[in-house]
């Protein structure tokens, strides 16, 4: 049986971890999730669920909008060629469905079979935001917390420049962007 909700803040609150946790209904993508803004602050949040060709599993963490070239991200992690986990392997290992993927769901993957991958511009932020478990929540944790709750799940994060903001690539999205 995964890992609920209230078991996920109960361990929180014995970490010491401090976080707070906005209601509001079902989001699957993060084109929903947009529609919060300016409601919860810090770093808003991807979270890919994915699988190589030798059975390795990742869950890539990186900001809503970072590009991430799907096509050549398995360089990036040293892994062979790429694809979204299937929602029964998802659920047997983070226990949660899709729209609800969530890092906070390594503390259900006892056989530590999922490597977390942080992009490194999303450790720019000092507060981050992801569901708890569901997605008819979302909990704002400190960066820095969120990096001890990984530790102490037995899930300790590499650090990749994985999308093209961190990479400093150059990209088509980059390109259209107005300077500032």
């Amino acid at each position: 049986m995964p890992a609920t909700r209230a078991d996920l803040f109960a361990l929180l609150d014995r970490l010491g971890i401090k976080t707070a946790t906005t209601e509001h209904p079902p989001l699957h993508t993060v084109e929903e999730s947009q529609a919060l803004r300016g409601e919860i602050a810090g770093g808003h949040t991807k979270n890919l669920f994915l699988k190589d060709k030798k059975d390795q599993v990742f869950l890539v963490v990186a900001e809503e909008d970072a590009p991430i070239d799907m096509k050549g991200l398995h360089k990036r992690l040293g892994s062979a060629r790429l694809s979204f986990g299937k929602p029964e392997l998802l659920m047997d290992l983070l226990g949660v469905v899709p729209g609800s993927v969530t890092p906070f769901g390594v503390v259900n993957d006892t056989e530590k079979r999922v490597t977390v991958i942080l992009d490194s511009a999303l450790l720019r932020h000092e507060e981050l935001n992801f569901h708890p478990l569901q997605n008819v929540a979302t909990t704002t944790i400190g960066r820095d917390d969120f990096v001890a709750f990984l530790r102490h799940a037995g899930h300790p994060p590499k650090v990749l420049a994985v999308s093209a903001e961190a990479s400093g690539e150059e990209t088509l999205e980059s390109r259209q962007k107005p300077a500032t």
